[in-house]
């Protein structure tokens, strides 16, 4: 089995992101490993928003440390209610085993019903789908995958569609869960809405990149998105203080059943530190509050790629209908399929590996699961395009 080839690293989204000369090609021996949340129709009507995102963020964890090479970050992204990543040759058994973890975890601990599945890149290949990954590298190991090409939203859809390329769920090891936490408050719009946007291209290879590169051009002419971060520079975020008990219990269902309760007041105890060093703006052991803020700002996944973009922006209504209006035209021109999501905040989901070191990374999604809804309505227009053939 070949070598893993390194993965380029993208630190400029806005002028890295859609040109391919940054990714890299994968190749068969490579393959992508999936996990979407079933029931989100169901949790969302039951208020349970929160629980979603925390899966999708633990699949995260757990992924990256399953596939992760040596000396190299995982190609692994957030996608509010799933997940998906890149991995390696010689890491697919570790990715199957985590999977099928996960799924079992979710199930039992969280009910919340997670399906996985792992595609080869070689079938994607075989169907001249392709599959571009790239890091978006924050630095200190931090980073998230990026994904162009139609076989990472080919891979979901087989996923779903198909048994054969699913796992089953069973017991095992979940190294890197209790790094998984969801404590912030959400963060209200500065601008005046959050804006969730899902892109897929209709066209494949050159031409359907081409067209990412042009829609991920129109939306920097309507405003540039390095300006509509949703967590500002973090001065936005605010830990709230007392918790709400069920995100001390979303975290406490990462550990063994008898060490719940006293992991959840353990929490207790380091959230009202927390609070009181964020909301004095003491620097205590090192720890500089408003470098950590700024750092979850920096590090968080508001802008991706998989397949086509995936952004979270803070906009004005302005901006908000120039978007809508934008991606309509393309749409009615038949260049891409999308859809969009409205909120008057955003949520973060944070992965801590380890603070001292500054290492963490966050998860952002719209209120209520932007990114979720967004997707139902690509779905919706996928479907009506199907009828009308």
């Amino acid at each position: 089995m070949s070598k893993a080839m390194p993965l380029p690293s993208i630190h400029d989204f806005t002028a890295e992101a859609a040109d391919p000369t940054h990714y890299a090609a994968l190749d068969g021996d490579w393959s992508l490993a999936v996990a979407d949340v079933v029931a989100s129709t169901r949790l969302a009507a039951e208020g349970r928003h929160r629980d979603v995102n925390f899966v999708a963020a633990a699949v995260v964890a757990v992924l990256s440390e399953a596939v992760r090479e040596p000396e190299q970050p995982a190609a692994c992204q957030f996608g509010g209610d799933g997940a998906i990543a890149a991995v390696p040759p010689g890491r697919r058994v570790a990715a199957e085993r985590a999977l099928a973890a996960l799924a079992h975890w979710a199930g039992t601990e969280m009910d919340v019903p997670l399906r996985v599945g792992l595609v080869p890149v070689r079938a994607l290949l075989d169907e001249g789908l392709e599959v571009l990954v790239a890091l978006q590298d924050f630095g200190n190991g931090d980073a998230f995958g990026l994904f162009l090409g139609r076989g990472v939203t080919a891979a979901d859809a087989w996923v779903k569609a198909d048994p054969r390329w699913r796992l089953e769920p069973r017991p095992g090891p979940l190294t890197g869960l209790e790094g998984v936490s969801c404590r912030w408050n959400p963060v209200n719009s500065g601008r005046g809405v959050i804006l969730c946007v899902i892109v897929d291209p209709l066209p494949g290879g050159g031409p359907g990149l081409s067209v990412l590169a042009r829609v991920q051009a129109d939306i920097e002419r309507i405003v540039p998105t390095a300006t509509a971060a949703p967590l500002g520079m973090g001065e936005r975020l605010a830990v709230r203080w007392p918790p709400s008990w069920r995100s001390l219990w979303l975290e406490a269902r990462t550990r063994p059943r008898g060490r719940r309760l006293a992991c959840a007041l353990s929490l207790l105890g380091k959230s009202a530190l927390l609070a009181a060093i964020l909301g004095g703006g003491w620097r205590v052991a090192g720890f500089d509050p408003d470098r950590y803020r700024r750092g979850m700002a920096e590090r968080s996944d508001f802008r991706k790629s998989a397949g086509g973009p995936r952004l979270v922006l803070d906009v004005t209504e302005t901006e908000a209908a120039a978007i809508e209006a934008m991606l309509a035209a393309h749409a009615a021109a038949g260049r891409i399929r999308y859809g969009t999501a409205r909120a008057a905040a955003s949520t973060v989901t944070c992965l801590v590996g380890d603070l001292a070191a500054d290492r963490h990374v966050h998860f952002v999604d719209g209120a209520d699961l932007g990114f979720w809804r967004a997707s139902v309505m690509l779905k919706g227009m996928a479907e009506r395009e199907r009828s009308a053939q």
